[in-house]
């Protein structure tokens, strides 16, 4: 398996999160024509105090969010809207560790309620976006938000989703 997750709440399984996770992640890399067997990704489903935390250690940012990611290695670019440069295999034998990703029960429910989706699709959703992150792209910058977005709606759509940007 690409991701291997860790349960700190126990309100993940009752939306199949192990398998949501895996799906989502497989489309990004599948997408990017990356080899999935290849490569890991370990992932921490938790809930909004303990994500909160890991905000403030790591983002000096003292509140929770829906998901964090915490690359291997630095692989963002320096010019805006560039397309960063994929992983690589170090030991053909051993899957090489992309990074790792949190996501947080109680602010993933609420957002999915907020936007009138269900659970699963906004799971999805985040974790397409946390399986970008740690393969660097980003939304700080306008051109790379633009990026980044672009192959999250691609991404999701081949997996019959709607495209979360997409406000009309």
């Amino acid at each position: 398996m690409l991701t291997d997750t860790i349960f700190e709440d126990d309100r993940w399984n009752s939306v199949a999160f192990e398998s949501l996770a895996e799906t989502a992640a497989q489309a990004v890399l599948g997408h990017l024509c990356l080899e999935t067997a290849a490569f890991e990704i370990a992932v921490l489903a938790c809930d909004d105090a303990r994500i909160a935390e890991l905000n403030a250690d790591f983002r000096d940012k003292d509140k929770a969010t829906n998901v964090l990611s915490w690359p291997s290695e630095e692989r963002g670019v320096d010019m805006d809207g560039d397309t960063p440069d994929l992983p690589e295999q170090s030991f053909p034998s051993m899957p090489e560790e992309l990074g790792d990703i949190a996501i947080s029960y109680d602010t993933c429910a609420r957002e999915a309620v907020e936007a009138g989706k269900s659970m699963a699709d906004h799971v999805m959703h985040l974790m397409v976006h946390g399986t970008l992150h740690l393969l660097g792209y980003d939304h700080v910058r306008d051109k790379d938000a633009t990026l980044m977005e672009g192959l999250e709606a691609t991404i999701l759509g081949k997996l019959g989703l709607s495209d979360p940007y997409d406000v009309s």
